[in-house]
């Protein structure tokens, strides 16, 4: 076949695949021009799922009577005019094919009226045909019709799924809209059944009643505000808290100067900053805005321009997830927040018999008086004022009268089927899973000291020999430096075992051979129920989860103390490793409630 030049008509039929997709596509290209146009109302009009109509009028600018047959020319608009604009675009569009391809693929009627003109002006499109312009009645503003779409594109049109699909996709696109955009009011209606209204504040817009609108109260409710700003980047809107989950990624927005995208940098950078805190499976909540310099994105990716590239695309990766981590390691423990309650339900399976090791104390060093105390009562070297110090411990305990209104999980009162400490709190009762809030206290510990200086670790006067598969061995040695970084030194004795030279000094008295295993088994098999991306992090992950006190070991009311003031300490304290809850609260009045008082 020759090389020749495409006739126009199949020009245009392949500008409008890169453009339109689907209904939706054609929603937001026509809504974006609006928005570019000023309008302050915009009312959205869907038919048989946006395939008998889609119409958008605005009260915009509109278009003078003169230049409304260039707003169906390929490459024409007023947006752009020069290479200059083209580095710092500011408006929505820019590319100057949303009409002309929509034209190419339907019944199309574009009316206008600019301010002050007598009189609006309409022209008529059919499959890329343009009829002449004539005289209507319009007021101030823009509607555009487009009617029996993908008409002359049957091929195409085999591809557009159920009128309640695409009604979906339509709806969830007008609430990325609606979000962008809090002074602009907006309404879309299906046949005669509104689907969504989001009236506008004119005196003082605000976003978060356009999230109420859109989103409803809940969101608010369980997410954190966020407001970062380095220089002249910034970053804010809200991120959900870990308890606040969802199944599908269905509440998750991004705008880049007012644009919505939907960009794989932004989106990972957020997903790695809930990695330690978040159920495996699960996906967070956000609606984050991230505003800078136009001419430091550049937003011509993509024909659909959901797309944005940064110039600098690891520094706002990682602006992006510091930000975030630092919003993040605020889920702690508070009492003036709602408690952590777990919305995935499940249960926690109970963990296997182990012996109680000393690394609870150890992690534990800014409570070291009551491990003492403790410690002194059961060996009987105790003196009077010890015991008078335990027993008015014990006694704050039973009655519930915390020392401090800074102790948000209040004071132990006992264990729970040795798995569950029952505390109780100004606020009510308070239940903590002891292995998952431990779990997370020696992590965040190990990490912070993998990030500083050397692991404290113990030299064992003889190494201690550990039998492994022969593969494992292979695993070890391939993972050395990270068993370096977490405190420990391992070397091959032979194909099927392993010295263990030096431990870190939170596990010096546990059983190293079984922890040893454990992690070698759960790195080297690749199931190990941690979701971290680091292999770093994941391991010492891992070492947190085998080395936290476990299920049916008794503790004392000073322990049990001192590990609730840790978790008030401690960072994501929230959640566990693995993003499961590891406390909840039940507030005087739901107690009340539940037990009908005061009816």
């Amino acid at each position: 076949m020759p090389i020749r030049v495409l006739p126009s008509e199949l020009i245009d039929q392949i500008a409008a695949g890169e453009v339109i997709e689907r209904p939706a596509s054609v929603v937001k290209e026509l809504v974006e021009n609006s928005l570019d146009a000023g309008a302050r109302r915009i009312e959205i009009d869907i038919e048989r799922g946006g395939l008998g109509l889609v119409r958008v009028r605005d009260d915009g600018a509109g278009v003078p009577p003169e230049e409304l047959p260039l707003a169906l020319a390929r490459h024409a608009t007023s947006k752009i005019g020069s290479l200059d604009d083209l580095q710092a675009i500011t408006t929505l569009g820019f590319r100057g094919e949303a009409l002309p391809s929509i034209a190419s693929i339907s019944r199309l009627r574009l009316a206008s009226r600019t301010r002050g003109a007598e009189h609006g002006v309409e022209l008529s499109a059919e499959g890329g045909t343009v009829m002449p312009a004539r005289p209507a009645a319009h007021p101030p503003g823009t509607t555009v019709e487009v009617r029996d779409l993908f008409f002359n594109v049957p091929a195409r049109r085999k591809f557009v799924r159920s009128d309640a699909t695409e009604i979906g996709h339509i709806a969830r696109l007008t609430e990325r809209l609606a979000l962008s955009r809090a002074d602009v009011a907006f309404r879309l209606r299906h046949a005669e059944r509104v689907l969504l209204e989001a009236p506008a504040d004119r005196e003082e817009p605000s976003l978060d009643v356009r999230v109420r609108a859109v989103l409803g109260e809940e969101f608010l409710e369980r997410a954190i505000a966020v407001d970062e700003q380095v220089g002249a980047v910034s970053l804010s809107g809200w991120i959900g808290l870990p308890t606040a989950s969802r199944a599908q990624p269905n509440e998750q927005f991004w705008f880049v100067n007012g644009r919505s995208v939907r960009d794989r940098l932004l989106m990972n950078a957020v997903r790695l900053a809930y990695r330690d805190v978040l159920y495996h499976g699960r996906f967070p909540a956000y609606v984050l805005f991230l505003c800078l310099d136009p001419r430091w994105v550049d937003v011509n990716a993509h024909p659909a321009k959901l797309e944005v590239r940064f110039r600098d695309a690891r520094q706002m990766h990682d602006f992006v997830l510091h930000a975030l981590e630092r919003v993040l390691a605020a889920t702690k423990p508070d009492a003036a927040s709602p408690a952590a309650v777990s919305t995935y339900g499940g249960r926690l399976e109970p963990r296997a018999h182990e012996p109680f090791t000393s690394g609870l104390r150890a992690s534990l060093a800014g409570t070291r008086e009551l491990w003492e105390l403790a410690r002194g009562v059961r060996e009987g070297e105790a003196g009077a004022d010890d015991f008078a110090a335990l027993a008015d411990a014990a006694s704050r305990a039973a009655s519930g009268e915390p020392s401090s209104s800074s102790m948000p999980l209040g004071t132990a009162l006992g264990q729970l089927h040795g798995t569950y400490i029952l505390a109780q709190s100004r606020e009510g009762l308070v239940l903590v899973d002891m292995h998952a809030a431990h779990e997370r206290v020696l992590y965040e510990r190990l990490k912070a000291q993998c990030a500083g200086a050397e692991v404290p670790a113990q030299h064992l006067l003889q190494p201690l020999v550990v039998d492994v598969k022969p593969h494992e061995v292979d695993v070890l040695l391939e993972r050395r430096a990270e068993w370096q970084r977490a405190g420990f030194e391992i070397d091959a004795l032979g194909p099927a075992q392993i010295a263990v030279r030096r431990v870190p000094a939170l596990a010096a008295h546990a059983d190293i051979a079984r922890i040893v295993g454990t992690v070698l088994a759960d790195l080297d098999l690749g199931t190990s129920s941690h979701h971290l991306d680091d292999a770093a992090d994941r391991f010492l992950g891992t070492l947190a989860c085998r080395t936290a006190i476990h299920a049916h070991r008794r503790l004392t009311l000073p322990e049990m103390d001192a590990l609730l003031r840790q978790m008030e300490a401690t960072d994501r304290t929230n959640q566990c490793n693995h993003g499961r809850p590891t406390w909840t609260r039940l507030s005087l009045a739901e107690l009340d409630q539940l037990f009908l008082r005061g009816r």
